[in-house]
């Protein structure tokens, strides 16, 4: 089991700090969401009852490849990830490039965690077309894999006709693809197309149960299984190492953990709401979970 750091929502002068400490404590990878802008959005939140998104207009919602630039100087083992990334509502070259240049300078240690969307609005403020997303996803993703390659490329596709051409500097290894989003759709996606699945919100462990059936359906289909897919879930329930090598037996390979969300009284009263707090409870983390998986 691995363990990836969930530090959505934290202030953007916090994530530095927070990939040195998951770094130093064993933490696999850092993830951070994406974001263009906050909006009084036409478009509903997916994950809420009453369609309002979990966070404010002031939330910080920094680049996500200039944070992972940042974060990666300054490292040296963790990985990095957004959870997830919204290429479609950029141009493909924009997004090739980002990840590309991310992956060298960091020594290859970032994943490229993405999905559809499901905010409207910023494929309006983009020009990009929210309505044919999945079809452009589903083109996009095998032709930046091409790209990253190295070498001279061209592609002709119903969404995307460029070449021959090519981009420097590629990452020395692939980019490992995972797909985020629990729809049928997200879940047939991640099994034709991806490397692993990543989920996006907390599950109820009955839920994940569910999830985790429907995702061997689709990978079946396909004629692959868990085995050699990674599947990474946010796991609802008290953070235990017992916990987590069950699901791990079960084939979860990674877990999303923020361990501030779960700090005590007295955590709080000592480090206040800050970074401070958010090393702490991480080095509690890593030593009553991760030190004994």
């Amino acid at each position: 089991m691995r363990f990836w750091l969930g530090a959505s929502f934290a202030d953007a002068d916090e994530y530095v700090p927070l990939a040195q400490a998951a770094d130093r404590l064993g933490y696999d990878t850092v993830t951070l969401s994406d974001h263009i802008f906050y909006a009084d959005y036409e478009a509903d939140y997916p994950y809420s009852k009453t369609g309002e998104p979990p966070y404010a207009p002031e939330t910080h919602w920094p680049d996500v490849w200039v944070t992972i630039g940042a974060m990666s100087a300054v490292t040296q083992r963790v990985r990095f990830a957004p959870n997830v990334y919204i290429p479609v509502a950029r141009d493909f070259f924009t997004v090739a490039k980002a990840v590309s240049t991310a992956a060298y300078l960091s020594g290859d240690r970032v994943r490229f965690a993405a999905g559809v969307g499901w905010c409207k609005d910023e494929f309006l403020q983009t020009g990009q077309d929210f309505h044919t997303r999945g079809r452009r996803f589903d083109e996009m993703v095998p032709a930046l894999r091409e790209v990253w390659r190295g070498g001279e490329v061209e592609h002709h596709g119903e969404f995307f006709d460029f070449g021959p051409l090519r981009i420097a500097p590629v990452p020395r290894a692939p980019v490992p693809v995972y797909i985020g989003g629990d729809s049928d759709h997200a879940l047939r996606r991640a099994a034709r197309i991806g490397d692993g699945w990543i989920g996006n919100r907390v599950y109820r462990e009955p839920d994940l149960e569910a999830l985790l059936v429907r995702l061997e359906g689709f990978l079946a289909e396909q004629g692959r299984s868990l085995d050699g897919f990674d599947v990474v879930a946010p796991i609802g329930a008290m953070p235990s190492a017992d916990l987590y090598r069950r699901w791990r037996d079960r084939g979860v390979t990674s877990t999303l953990a923020a361990p501030w969300w779960t700090a005590t009284p007295e955590e709080r009263e000592k480090f206040g709401d800050g970074v401070e707090l958010k090393i702490a409870t991480m080095e509690r983390f890593a030593e009553e979970v991760i030190d004994r998986i």
